[in-house]
This record gives structure tokens, C-alpha cells and sequence, in this order.
């Protein structure tokens, strides 16, 4: 798939910055995406317009120890249109040209909406009701089944979101049904890039590390060739690294902030200037979160993540505030830490993990 039609729901900085800029650098003259604004909202015309005009990523933080300040110019996208007035045109170009669609829609695009019980399309539908119906025109048409690439951050996303599109197609006929579960191509994948601050009316600021893994099966075919794009045959480990090191030393950071009653930093780079702070954290890394991966036969490649995390908490260009990771601290210690004690357990990790055990009763000190 050289040159993919691609039709994108949602207008984000995040896919700004990561699978539109991919596209744009693989893909050098062509224009392969349609962007679709599937909140309907006219007031975001400018910023469909500038998309299609062409627009900058600025590039900004550490890689290799060096400090990085890029301008990269985005050109892969064709045309904006808006779910509502545009819908005759999204009606056709799913059903008759798309190779890939591509989303992010965040977590209301997902939520179920009243409309979706509607036997007709209706703009005020949930992301995958309105896939429910626009693929049904796809399976009328007698066109081949498509590729579903959804980028929100759920795991096991592309089986997710199916299940949630047959849920809406419920009363559609069995036929569609079979198809949408069996021919349909609906892709896991994990994406990984903080992208810190939107520009205007497109446009963004973003970190240089960047990540796309894409679960393999049968069929798939990757949208481009990329550095950041990576083609995996399992999830799991990428999914881990990423809950169990970045995660998890954001919110081991966050619990020794709260028991320092909120003093001695605002932002996690304010944090990794601190000598004492960067100490500790890295002994948790190194003592505590190191002999679970090892354990669990995960430790090829660990330890350079863990560094590559922590430059990630070093960026000098990002405003990362604890305050805001803080958010549902709890909730995130269970997912996060607690998650990873049991799990390292679970793989005969019997080392003592002292600090990690104090952040979870709010003991750090």
C-alpha cells in the first residue's frame, strides 16, 4: 500500500504530530488523507482549512543527551470536511476510495450517545455508530473490506472498537454483521508522543520521541514506512514497558510531590533538576522496576527505555504539570503501580520494592 487513501476522524494536535507528520515524511508529494471533523462543529473550518493548506510540527526537547529545535512542514492531507454538511462526500469516499480509516476521536468519541439508537445516520452519533452505518454503504457497494486503525488510547483498540460497531449494527442485517467481524481489518495499536501545545489554526509542538506500534494479523498492511512505525507481534510487551517504567515514574513522582505537600517542583522537568529527586527515582527503576522485567523474560531493551524515559522527563521545552498527572492519583496508583507489584510477583520477582510499596500507602519520605 504505497499511497493509501486514508480518511482520518478528528482533527487532534496528537494526530497532527504523529500519523498525518508520518505520512507526510514517507510519503513525500502526496496527499493521502481526508480529514473528517466528526464533532460536525462549523466553527472549526479555519483550522480544516489550514490542515489542508499545509502546516508546521515544531520539534522540541532531548534525544541522545542533545537538545533538539525542528520545524517540520506537514503536507499529506488533501482536504477537510465537516461530519453534517459535508456527509454525502464522507458517505462516499468511505464507501468507494478509503484504504485506512484512521481515529482519534478521545474518549467521548467512544461514549454511546442517544442518537445511535437512530435507524438512519445521524451526526449526533457516537464515533462508532456513525462507522456502523458508513460501512454498511461500504458492504452495499461491494467494495473490499478496509483497514480500521483507531489511535485512541484503549487497549486493544481496534478490537474494541469493533466490538463496539457490531454492538451498533446490531439491528442491521446478519450478512453486514459477518463481514464488519470477519473481512473488516481492525488494527491494535499503541501510540506514544506528547504533544505539548497546539499552534494556530494547525499545527503543533511536540516531543522528538514518537511511537506507532502495530499489532501484526493476517492482511495488514502498514500506512507507511517510518521510523516511528512499528510493525510487532504482540502488544504486550510495548504495553507494559510503557505503564509499568513511564507511568509508573510519573505517578511514583507524583506521590513523593504529595507527601513533600506539594513543594519543591511544579512540572515533571522541575522534578529531573533536582540531583536527590533523580536519585531516588532511578534506584525505583534500577532496584525495583528492572527485576520485574527481568523476571518475566522482559528484560532485552529495559534498561535503554528506562533511559530514554527519563529524557523524556527531562524535556526542558515541556510543561508537564504534576498537578494535572495527579489527577485521579489513586486510580492510577492501582493501574500503574499495584498493577505492577502483582505482576512482577506473579512472574517470580521476590525482590523488595520498598519505595514503590510507600507510594502506595502515601509513605514516601
Amino acid at each position: 500500500m504505497s499511497n493509501p487513501t486514508v480518511v482520518q476522524f478528528g482533527t487532534s494536535r496528537f494526530l497532527q504530530a504523529h500519523a498525518d507528520l508520518f505520512l507526510s515524511e514517507s510519503l513525500p508529494g502526496a496527499r493521502p488523507v481526508t480529514v473528517v471533523q466528526s464533532s460536525g462543529d462549523p466553527s472549526r473550518a479555519a483550522r480544516l482549512q489550514a490542515l489542508a493548506e499545509g502546516y508546521e510540527v515544531r520539534i522540541r526537547g532531548l534525544w541522545h543527551g542533545q537538545p533538539v529545535e525542528e520545524q517540520r512542514r506537514v503536507s499529506s492531507i488533501a482536504c477537510g470536511l465537516i461530519f453534517g454538511p459535508d456527509l454525502a462526500e464522507v458517505q462516499r469516499l468511505v464507501a468507494e476510495e478509503a484504504d485506512i480509516i484512521l481515529s482519534n476521536t478521545g474518549d467521548a468519541g467512544f461514549q454511546p450517545q442517544a442518537a445511535d439508537a437512530d435507524p438512519e445516520l445521524d451526526p449526533a452519533m457516537s464515533y462508532p455508530a456513525k462507522l456502523a452505518h458508513l460501512l454498511r454503504g461500504r458492504f452495499d457497494h461491494g467494495e473490499r473490506p478496509v483497514q480500521v486503525m483507531p489511535t485512541e488510547l484503549l487497549r486493544g483498540n481496534g478490537a474494541a472498537l469493533r466490538d463496539l460497531v457490531l454492538a451498533a449494527a446490531h439491528a442491521m442485517p446478519p450478512a453486514y454483521r459477518d463481514w464488519l467481524r470477519d473481512e473488516v481489518i481492525w488494527v491494535n495499536s499503541l501510540v506514544d508522543r506528547i504533544v505539548s501545545e497546539p499552534l494556530y489554526p494547525a499545527g503543533a509542538i511536540a516531543e522528538p520521541y514518537a511511537l506507532w506500534a502495530i499489532e501484526a494479523q493476517p492482511g495488514l498492511q502498514l500506512p507507511c514506512q517510518h521510523p516511528a512505525v512499528q510493525l510487532v507481534p504482540d502488544l504486550g510487551v510495548i504495553e507494559r514497558r510503557k505503564l509499568f517504567v513511564l507511568n509508573l515514574g510519573h505517578s511514583w513522582m507524583v506521590a513523593d510531590w504529595l507527601a513533600r505537600g506539594r513543594q519543591g517542583a511544579e512540572h515533571v522537568r522541575e522534578v529531573m533538576a533536582h540531583p536527590d529527586w533523580v536519585a531516588r527515582l532511578r534506584a525505583v527503576y534500577a532496584e525495583e522496576v528492572l527485576p520485574g522485567f527481568v523476571a518475566a523474560g522482559e528484560g532485552a531493551g529495559i534498561e535503554a527505555y528506562i533511559e530514554t524515559t527519563l529524557e523524556r522527563f527531562a524535556n526542558p521545552y515541556l510543561d508537564h504539570r504534576l498537578a494535572d498527572i495527579a489527577q485521579n492519583h489513586a486510580e492510577k496508583l492501582q493501574r500503574r503501580i499495584a498493577a505492577f507489584l502483582a505482576w512482577a510477583k506473579e512472574n517470580g520477582d521476590g525482590s523488595a520494592k520498598p519505595r514503590l510499596l510507600a507510594a502506595m500507602e502515601g509513605k514516601i519520605g
